[in-house]
């Protein structure tokens, strides 16, 4: 943004501070000073000049040779201009002026056989407008020989500041003079709109209604009626050329003016053109069209805040006004509209319509809701003084909800204790309140500050120090002399999404990262959404609910570039809300971390000697089984399978431990994979982090190689179906003695032979002693004994008897 010295002027006294030292302290306190434009500097060497002769140039057509006066002796000077005549005033670059488009510094020269001595100057080479069309023509009454800089002014200095998204109140020259006051303890002069209204009550002419007050909290209207469409003064139409904004007529000058002094924009609309002379403000329901001010025709999306009339829309709220009710040669009579809209509501209409004003740059970061009404005030105040309008007596101001500033403590001792240094208590009051913060209430060791509502980025105590530490100075912050280290063991965020890493990696499997904003389509899919209050796009408006729907879009990608066989793991992030209604606080949603792997298409190529072989669940459930085991070692997780259909897979697998699942996956359903225009087979397992991170690790111990041999044995039962092989495995296993070191399943079978109810079940017996060799009688009367328990305690017979 474009800050003029000579305009900031009018609110706060700089007298004997240095453009150098204003620069400086702006950019140390967070305003950073991008560009510096110091027209004394740039113009000290052009002169009014007197063209006291014109003539054709002998061998140029288009050229003419002038004898320019320049105070002190005659020129030749060879111009292309077409208006150039005997008896102007004009700007006359002698030679060793530095021209300012282009930056190149004149000498004399020989155009077309003629010498010329210097430059008869346009508004463009000057930088003061785009116009190129001819040289600039002065006033007759001015004297050959002053100084541009006096005779048009250009006496100014601009600053060009970049404004952070958090301080929407430095979007004015109020607003900087704000923190220039407080940066050089200088009183700053409040301006108070003196306006002289009629005895004519503004009701009787214009009426407001608010119907979406959410996204129009405040909405004042001031009427001026009988005005004068003509030009502005020429110190209004110079202070808006000197901060980049084109002159286009008083009333929108106007309006331009107060926006770039208080940082409210305005809109100005014909009277007349209102039907039934009504404001309504309120949301689109539907898609619809609307025709804006630059003759565009565009497609607003539901629910685009608008302003309407009686019976039709007639702007786009904070971003643009209509063409149906635009300000024309012949307006008399005016509605001046100040509001305040939700600051969302305005950046998604602007995203959405890839259209952004002056006006909605300030509307979508924030102004304030209490200055509104001054703000419109002063635009009357302006237009009454530049159109000789009426200001009719009153002000329309619909405020549903007033926008209540806020408190906050500020402990003394924080500052300190924050800062590392003290700061005098009196300084700090006197920074807080030339900010505009007020002090509601005074402690011992606390204040109790009131924020300002034209100060959303205040929200805690934290950033009040802030603040007081930007405007007192970082430099003052004292240098620490040493710093301790302390050589303790550090805990590592980070150290176990890497182990996991090496793992995947060491598996075979790539990693891919993908954006945690997505679509409302994709991040329905799995969850609860949660929405985006201000999304960069209609494509990530969402936090994402799973790993899953990231690693199709990637998966689709790939194989639409020709990569069809992918092995590929994720980690990050996930987010689901846990209430119906809006988030209030962060007890409203969860955040996890989960790990995913995803698998489609072939694991190994045809060749001569390999067989073409393609990703399947069985190969998902390997890879997840070494997965686990590396991190798991000792412990042994749980097996869930379950056939039935969920919202994304066929059939899935889930894997738990002590009561608790570490993640869940399978093969993901096609209707699922045609969203993403998959056409392939794609299977994924999620791991929930929070619970693998929980589970104790078991340290890797050596183990001496057992030094005896062992004994193997097996024997089948067959069983009641209703009894599980987690039961009979268990029961074998406490029975069993000292010798015997394990027990597994490995056989299955049912056959009508059996009987209907019946199955049989095989288990491999593992016998062994770390001290001795086992004999064979030994194992014998220990494997018979186990068989008559099993036929006792389950009812079963042995097979093969």
């Amino acid at each position: 943004m474009k800050v003029s010295l000579n305009w900031l002027a009018d609110y706060i006294d700089l007298t004997g501070i240095s453009v150098d030292e204003i620069v400086h302290r702006l950019t140390m306190s967070g305003l950073e000073v991008e560009d510096l434009i110091n027209q004394r500097e740039i113009y000290k060497d052009f002169v009014v000049g007197f063209v006291k002769e014109k003539k054709k140039h002998p061998n140029a057509d288009k050229l003419s040779v002038c004898i320019v006066n320049d105070g002190l002796n005659d020129l030749q000077v060879v111009c292309g201009a077409p208006n150039v005549e005997a008896g102007q005033k004009v700007v006359f670059a002698p030679v060793g002026c530095t021209i300012p488009k282009g930056n190149f510094k004149l000498s004399k020269a020989k155009i077309r056989g003629v010498e010329s001595f210097g430059m008869i100057c346009a508004e463009d080479e000057l930088e003061l407008s785009d116009d190129h069309s001819g040289i600039m023509i002065l006033n007759p009454e001015l004297k050959e020989g002053t100084p541009v800089t006096e005779a048009l002014s250009l006496n100014d200095v601009i600053i060009e500041v970049a404004i952070t998204p958090n301080r929407p109140d430095a979007l004015s020259h109020i607003g900087i003079a704000r923190d220039l006051s407080a940066l050089f303890n200088r009183e700053m002069k409040v301006i108070f709109p003196q306006t002289k209204e009629s005895k004519t009550a503004v009701t009787g002419f214009a009426s407001v209604e608010i119907l979406d007050q959410v996204n129009c909290p405040r909405y004042v209207a001031k009427v001026v009626r009988n005005v004068e469409i003509k030009d502005s003064p020429e110190w209004m139409k110079k202070r808006l050329i000197n901060i980049g904004l084109r002159p286009i007529n008083n009333l929108v000058d106007v309006t331009n003016y107060v926006m770039a002094e208080f940082g409210q924009p305005l809109h100005a609309f014909d009277l007349k053109l209102l039907a039934k002379n009504k404001i309504v403000v309120r949301s689109t329901t539907e898609k619809s069209k609307f025709t804006t001010l630059d003759s565009k025709e565009r497609e607003l999306p539901a629910g685009t805040l608008m302003i309407c009339d009686g019976e039709k829309e007639v702007a786009i709220a904070g971003v643009m006004g209509g063409e149906n009710s635009e300000i024309k040669a012949d307006t008399k009579d005016i509605l001046i509209e100040s509001a305040y809209f939700n600051p969302s509501s305005i950046r998604r209409t602007s995203k959405s319509l890839m259209l952004s004003t002056e006006s909605s740059y300030r509307f979508e970061r924030g102004v304030d809701p209490s200055g509104t009404r001054t703000a419109a005030e002063r635009a009357a105040q302006l237009i009454a003084e530049v159109s000789c309008g009426e200001i009719l007596n009153g002000v329309i101001d619909v405020y549903p909800s007033k926008i209540e500033s806020k408190l906050t403590k500020l402990r003394y001792s924080r500052i300190t204790k924050i800062l590392g240094y003290s700061v005098p208590e009196n300084k700090i009051k006197q920074i807080l309140s030339r900010l505009g913060f007020e002090i509601a209430e005074e402690k011992a060791d606390e204040l109790l500050i009131k924020i300002p509502t034209f100060r959303p980025d205040i929200e805690r105590e934290i950033d009040l120090i802030e603040e007081i530490a930007r405007i007192d100075g970082y430099d003052n912050i004292p240098a620490v002399p040493k710093i301790s280290v302390s050589l303790d063991k550090k805990y590592d965020e980070s150290e176990f999404s890497d182990k996991l890493r090496n793992i995947a990696t060491g598996l075979g499997l790539y990693e891919l990262v993908t954006n945690p904003l997505q679509s409302e389509k994709t991040s329905s899919l799995i969850g609860k959404r949660i929405q985006i209050l201000n999304p960069q796009s209609f494509d990530m408006n969402n936090l994402r609910t799973s790993l899953i729907p990231g690693n199709l879009m990637v998966i689709s990608q790939n194989i639409k570039y020709g990569e069809k066989d992918l092995a590929l793991f994720e980690i990050g992030n996930v987010f689901n809300k846990k209430v119906e209604n809006d988030i209030k606080s962060f007890e409203d949603f969860d955040e996890d971390s989960k790990m995913i792997i995803s698998l489609t298409g072939r694991i190994n190529k045809k060749s001569w000697n390999t067989p073409e072989k393609f990703y399947d669940f069985y190969l998902l459930k390997g890879i997840v089984d070494d997965f686990i085991s590396k991190i798991l070692l000792d412990n042994v997780s749980i097996d869930l399978y379950n056939s039935t259909e969920n919202s994304v897979y066929e059939f899935q697998l889930t894997k738990s431990l002590n009561n608790r699942i570490l993640g869940a996956g399978g093969k993901i359903k096609n209707n699922v994979l045609k969203q993403f225009d998959i056409e392939q087979d794609v299977f994924c397992f999620e791991f929930d982090l929070n619970v693998l991170r929980d589970i104790p690790s078991s340290q890797k111990k050596f183990k001496e190689p057992l030094r005896y041999p062992k004994v193997n044995r097996d024997f089948a039962f067959i069983f009641e179906k209703s009894i599980s092989a987690k039961e009979i495995t268990d029961f074998i296993q406490s029975e069993g003695n000292e010798l015997l070191k394990s027990v597994k399943l490995f056989d299955l079978f049912e056959s009508k032979s059996l009987g209907e109810n019946n199955k049989s079940l095989a288990f491999a017996l593992e016998f062994y002693s770390e001290e001795r060799t086992l004999t064979e009688e030994e194992v014998e009367k220990e494997f018979n004994r186990l068989i008559e328990l099993v036929c006792k305690k389950f009812k079963s017979t042995l097979r093969g008897k």
